[in-house]
């Protein structure tokens, strides 16, 4: 193993660039680039204050391993869409990035890219000596039609002269009315450093693992061993980022396939992860549940996921489709636990079930969902669930219940429970799912996606106060809870929950010209007294009513469910 450095500005220019002895280039083992705005800026930072970076561990091979480029003009999107990044598969000679992306890329977009169609800049005043903030050397992303003095396009200074007189001079010119000449001193020490401390040949340093020197030297799983021990120590990668870079080091198309399954999974309004697909894919091979890294290292895992996919992908497909036509769950937010998915895509997929014939299947989700059963050791609920649905070769809802009254885990919705569903819950829109079956939940724009509204605005019921007799001072009557609770909670779309709409608009007044069949959508108390602010206590309690009333069919009558 050699150790080298190099230029900051040097190193840059190998990304991509198969000129440099072969270039500089990411296995597709590695993950998404992840790092924010917020985060690039503070590495630049830290690097004109000269801090340690850490050093970069960089594989050289002509071995033939799938890569990735670099991405120059970085978009959010990326994060889920690396296909379009994949090079070509070659014998040619490589260097592959096994530690130090975010690093790399970070500066690969600030010098030579943009992120999100912003540039990287920087404030030619920064580091006064008074500054005691976090950040001493002040970067930013900006729109070029925005930026004024004292901000500078950081590489014009980097890729410009190397005289960092010259550098300041081009600066000063290109800022030509807005130039302010009491900074001239601190403009020219920063022009400075950055000239110095971009230039220096010490700028970087990287170990490099030369295999095309000795072919037996590393094998690829050598590799792979090297970048998981490289990578484990950081708090950005988890263990699903590890089982994924064994699954895509043995599967070139890994990355592909999963983006497109993802793809076709949450384009009408889901989130379902790569996380997600992994513990599906050991789960259906009868790998349980559990994340493990040995099981990815198991050639017959790999080989099963790789050989398998299209019945594992189609029966995750099927599972989902049935989830948004029959059980009216067609959002994220109306799905507080994927994994609840899990053993229903086991049958699918193992005995061909056909859950659309399958008694009580679609209560029985939604049960599972709003009683919270997978909220804690989920991977034990999912092994004891598929375990069922082996000893019946076959799903039976009723035995999938019994295993979780065994786990000694909430089954059963009583009224009082039903109630405590309120604002901001992370079961409310599964609820509001149900209600609202007309409802578009996934329309085109996000911004469109309807709302939870209160129907006493929270801002009227705050004004209303009473007297304390222990303090003699006026308090809000109504708590917090009693705001939000659900019976003052309703859904509305994008619009009428608009400031020219709703908005803080009182019932009596809201409601005084909406139809019958608008009020019984909304299960609104048809007397318009009950919609005064006096008669607020009296309007809950009749809307408790007719809440309880109408999802009587999933409040419990007995412990047999």
């Amino acid at each position: 193993m050699k150790n080298k450095t190099t230029s900051l500005k040097s190193i840059v220019k190998y990304l991509n660039n198969k000129d440099e002895d072969g270039g500089f280039w990411l296995p597709n083992i590695q993950r998404a680039f992840v790092w924010k705005e917020e985060q690039i800026c503070k590495l630049y930072d830290s690097i004109m204050r000269e801090y340690p970076i850490s050093s970069l561990l960089v594989w050289k091979t002509v071995s033939p391993i799938s890569t990735r480029k670099f991405i120059d003009n970085y978009k959010i999107k990326y994060e889920n869409e690396l296909s379009g990044f994949i090079n070509q598969t070659d014998e040619k000679k490589k260097n592959l990035v096994l530690d130090g992306q975010q690093r790399l890329q970070s500066l690969y977009i600030g010098l030579m890219g943009s992120y999100e169609g912003k540039e990287l800049y920087f404030d030619t005043t920064s580091n006064h000596d008074d500054i005691k903030e976090e950040i001493r050397y002040r970067f930013a992303f900006l729109e070029q039609s925005k930026v004024t003095f004292p901000w500078v396009k950081v590489k014009d200074i980097v890729y410009g002269p190397k005289n960092w007189n010259l550098a300041f001079k081009n600066v000063v010119a290109g800022y030509k009315n807005d130039w302010n000449p009491a900074y001239e001193e601190i403009v020219k020490n920063n022009i400075a450093s950055i000239v110095q401390i971009f230039t220096s040949d010490e700028g970087i340093s990287y170990q490099e693992i030369d295999s095309t020197e000795n072919d037996g030297l590393y094998t690829d799983n050598d590799i792979v061993e090297i970048f998981i021990r490289a990578n484990s120590g950081g708090t950005l990668l988890g263990k699903s980022d590890l089982l994924f870079a064994l699954l895509a080091a043995n599967w070139d198309k890994a990355i592909t396939a999963i983006e497109d399954l993802l793809d076709d999974l949450n384009r009408n309004g889901f989130d379902f992860t790569r996380d997600f697909v992994l513990k599906t894919c050991l789960t259906l091979l009868d790998k349980y549940a559990r994340y493990d890294v040995d099981k990815f290292r198991d050639q017959s895992v790999l080989q099963g996921i790789e050989e398998n996919w299209d019945r594992i992908s189609n029966s995750i497909k099927v599972v989902c489709d049935y989830l948004r036509s029959r059980t009216f769950i067609r959002t994220d937010k109306a799905l507080p636990s994927y994994l609840i998915l899990i053993p229903i895509i086991y049958g699918v997929y193992k005995y061909k079930v056909d859950i659309n014939q399958v008694p009580k299947l679609n209560e029985y989700l939604i049960r599972v969902s709003l009683v919270g059963a997978y909220g804690s050791r989920p991977d034990q609920l999912i092994d004891a669930s598929v375990k069922a649905i082996q000893n019946k070769k076959d799903i039976v809802v009723e035995e999938l219940y019994e295993v979780i009254r065994q786990q000694q885990r909430p089954l059963e919705i009583t009224g009082e429970k039903l109630m405590q569903i309120s604002y901001g819950s992370k079961n409310i829109h599964l609820l509001f799912n149900l209600w609202y079956e007309s409802f578009e939940y996934t329309p085109v724009f996000y911004n469109n996606v309807p709302q939870t509204d209160h129907i006493f605005p929270r801002s009227i019921l705050e004004k209303v106060k009473i007297l304390n007799p222990e303090t003699n001072r006026k308090v809000m009557k109504y708590t917090e809870s009693q705001r939000n609770q659900l019976a003052n909670c309703m859904l509305l779309t994008r619009k009428e929950n608009g400031a020219s709409e709703k908005w803080d608009t009182s019932p009596e007044e809201w409601f005084k010209d909406k139809t019958s069949d608008y009020l019984d959508l909304h299960l609104i108390p048809r007397d318009p007294a009950l919609w005064t602010l006096d008669n607020y206590d009296r309007f809950i309690e009749e809307r408790k009513k007719l809440i309880l009333n109408k999802f009587r069919y999933l409040i419990s009558q007995d412990t047999t469910i």
